[in-house]
């Protein structure tokens, strides 16, 4: 029988052998930076002649594509059978192999809810200058099925763009300075180490606070120094011992951090009373006057629930959205009022009603 996963834990060994030991359906998101197998050859060297110390660990190596193909086809199958119903996955990879795991995700299942674009200001350049600088990765977004629900922490990520809709292309720098693990000689740990802002975004996006994040290929990491920061648990699946080290004490040294945005606070549904209700309990009135938070527009209310400014009578978010010109607004957002010798935004007022247990 597959045992319980133990959290906040580095498995050491083959990714495909652990991950049959997993329970199905027992982990809430993955996170996966598989092999790209980058089928580099020969050395790579700069402009000046001098080397390029590139991808050309072992374990990135394929004897075919066939044999990428096959290797990547049964890892996806366990992520699929470990993942819960409403989970997600994110895989990450390059031109070398994202095409080709993407065709394999959909054959197994998985439903693609977006592909993003790492854009890297601060990429390689194309030394021999006979192809484009490469300058950006894909990461793929899955719900398990097509119509599974997911978390989508929509808020969140919107608060935390300016307050505008958080687009598909994140510009992040390479992982670089004192974010990148070296080694007594001064060397990098890992070839691929990915920044810590890459997952911030994924993790912030597609989890809630305790959540289980899997990661198949652990690395340095990242992953669980991150999930750790946002106060969510990590499983790593690892084998090379020099990486796993150099997480544990990655990882020992993060400090959970505590706020709204890690708490998703953005994307906590507001408490379930209408207008009418609130007059009912008191917090509002009939004939009271609710406004813009500048006061230069405002509504009486309604018996009704409705408001009225004299020329039209119609709910708060249409009102609202009358008199911002608009096709729609949220009217919570828009109108404030007079309460208790304050000046409040009346959506406030639904938390008010719902700490008090709905009464005055």
């Amino acid at each position: 029988m597959p045992k319980e996963i133990q959290k906040d834990f580095i498995y050491q060994g083959d990714c495909l052998d652990i991950l049959k030991t997993f329970p199905d359906r027992s982990v809430d998101l993955i996170f996966a930076d598989p092999p790209y197998n980058m089928q580099t050859e020969g050395e790579l060297l700069r402009t000046d002649g001098t080397a390029f110390e590139g991808v050309s660990d072992k374990w990135d190596k394929f004897g075919s594509l066939q044999e990428y193909d096959n290797f990547s086809k049964l890892w996806l199958a366990e992520c699929r059978r470990v993942l819960k119903n409403d989970g997600a996955i994110w895989v990450i990879g390059s031109f070398q192999n994202i095409f080709r795991i993407g065709y394999i995700m959909q054959d197994l299942g998985f439903w693609i809810l977006n592909d993003v674009i790492w854009s890297k200001p601060n990429a390689v350049p194309n030394f021999g200058g006979t192809r484009f600088q490469n300058s950006h990765e894909t990461l793929i977004w899955c719900s398990k099925d097509k119509g599974a629900k997911y978390h989508f922490n929509y808020k969140t990520m919107k608060h935390l763009n300016g307050d505008k809709q958080m687009k598909s292309v994140w510009d992040i720098g390479i992982c670089i300075g004192s974010e990148r693990l070296k080694d007594a000689d001064g060397k990098k740990i890992h070839s691929t180490q990915k920044p810590e802002q890459l997952l911030y975004n994924v993790i912030l996006s597609s989890t809630q606070k305790e959540d289980l994040i899997l990661d198949p290929f652990f690395g340095t990491g990242t992953t669980g120094a991150v999930a750790k920061r946002l106060n969510r648990h990590y499983v790593g699946i690892e084998r090379e011992t020099i990486y796993i080290e150099a997480a544990k004490r990655r990882i020992d040294s993060v400090q959970i951090e505590f706020s709204d945005l890690i708490d998703n606070a953005f994307d906590v549904k507001p408490p379930r009373f209408s207008i009418k209700q609130l007059v009912q309990l008191g917090y509002l009135s009939v004939g009271q006057k609710i406004y813009s938070k500048d006061r230069r527009n405002y509504a009486e209310i309604c018996e009704d629930g409705n408001v009225q400014d004299g020329e039209t009578k119609s709910s708060i978010h249409k009102m609202s959205a009358k008199f911002l010109k608009r096709s729609n607004n949220n009217g919570w957002d828009y109108f404030w009022c007079e309460y208790n010798g304050e000046y409040v935004s009346i959506d406030s007022l639904r938390y008010l009603a719902k700490e008090k247990g709905g009464v005055q």
